[in-house]
């Protein structure tokens, strides 16, 4: 039992468990508190609110209205998981991809410039060309953004949370200038402002693939099989290519990988070239969806939260890519159940409360491993000593009739 315990694997999971558990019963002592000093509320609502909380979108409504939640938690969590990869495969090479939001940005830029301005209606055969395009667009978009940071990482060694920041207000502020000056794509109907029209106009939305037909009435789409494809094409790059050696090897100590023979700046490059790709990819997914505005005109005042929540999806993934893929479903598992906790008397931003307090304690993962690492050796140096307890005892036991014999000789 003692050596399961030792799997760095093993430890990454109950570490992460630790932290959602922690999160959680946090969440649910503050319900408890907010219903001791609300009139119209009572400690068995707390218990009924942690309850909706825990059931995710399986929390209210009929048959369909549950199916259709859990099409739109699919949808939803898909960017979340793309922005989840992009922060794993930046921290395997040592570095803290923070700029996931501009990278974002820079993706839906991309796509939609593509996607909005080639109008292929009644040719479905066509749209998913263009479909396709405007991800390799976005994807390209990502990468260039996501290579800035890593450039003056690796040759003028400028931190690259820093560049993240200001990549990440720039592209904000060239989203909404862009659109702003392309009157032809504004969406001037039904008294909407600062919005843009949708891929339903245009005839590129993401193909469905029959999704919509099982989870109607959803957002659900083909994109969160992309997103599966490449969580695991990143898993298999970092963990069974030399390239993906290189990066993990650069993270470990680029010192060591450079003395190794590895170009350590090429891969800090390419790491975060890669990791923008991503990123970039989450918001082309996200906004090529037929039914999903963008709000372009105020854009320049506030990053994607996608971008920042792809950090702790990753914390809590141990920043493996298949790992990834469940924490991004779950974190958008207590979303949907947060919607429907008006129903016991909470706001529903008491979810959004409890998935902060989670994402607090992502931070903790690691003096979680830690200390399971510590456990584990002392359990190890105990059983070490039994042993050798049990191999001494065994043996004066042996001797002391060896000795009789000698005397009586």
């Amino acid at each position: 039992m003692n050596n399961f315990f030792k799997k760095e694997g093993v430890k990454s999971v109950v570490s992460s468990i630790l932290c959602i558990l922690a999160g959680i019963l946090l969440g649910f002592i503050i319900m408890v508190v907010l219903a001791l000093v609300n009139d119209r509320t009572t400690i068995a609502d707390a218990f009924k609110g942690l309850g909706i909380l825990l059931a995710g979108p399986f929390s209210s409504g009929n048959a369909a209205y549950i199916v259709t939640n859990v099409g739109d938690m699919i949808f939803y969590a898909a960017p979340l998981i793309m922005t989840g990869l992009s922060v794993a495969i930046a921290y395997k090479t040592g570095l803290f991809n923070i700029g996931a939001a501009g990278q974002f940005y820079m993706g839906t830029l991309a796509a939609l410039m593509v996607a909005l301005n080639i109008n292929t209606s009644g040719s479905p055969a066509l749209g998913v060309l263009v479909w396709i395009l405007a991800l390799l667009a976005a994807m390209a978009a990502g990468m260039l953004w996501g290579a800035i940071p890593g450039f003056f990482k690796a040759v003028f060694n400028v931190n690259e949370v820093i560049v993240c920041i200001m990549t990440n207000w720039i592209s904000a502020n060239v989203v909404t200038w862009v659109f702003t000056n392309m009157p032809d794509l504004i969406n001037r109907g039904a008294g909407k402002s600062g919005y843009l029209i949708t891929t339903a106009m245009t005839g590129n939305g993401t193909p469905k693939l029959g999704l919509d037909q099982i989870f109607k009435g959803s957002y659900i789409d083909m994109g969160i099989i992309v997103v599966l494809i490449l969580a695991v094409l990143i898993y298999v790059i970092l963990n069974k290519t030399v390239f993906g050696y290189e990066l993990r090897a650069c993270g470990s100590n680029k010192y060591g990988a450079r003395c190794a023979g590895m170009n350590e700046k090429r891969n800090i490059i390419m790491s975060m070239a890669i990791a923008g790709g991503l990123a970039a990819i989450g918001g082309a997914l996200y906004y090529l969806n037929p039914g999903i505005e963008l709000k372009f005109d105020t854009a320049y005042s506030q990053l994607p939260s996608y971008g920042f929540n792809g950090i702790p999806v990753a914390l809590l993934g141990s920043n493996n890519p298949i790992a990834v893929i469940f924490v991004g479903i779950f974190i958008r598992f207590l979303s949907m159940g947060g919607d429907q906790l008006t129903s016991a008397g909470f706001n529903k931003y008491i979810a959004d409360i409890i998935v902060a307090l989670i994402i607090y304690f992502a931070g903790f993962s690691m003096f979680f491993k830690g200390f399971l690492s510590k456990l584990s050796k002392k359990k190890t140096v105990d059983s070490d000593l039994t042993k050798k307890a049990d191999i001494q005892s065994a043996g004066d036991k042996t001797d002391a009739p060896a000795e009789s014999e000698g005397k009586e000789a």
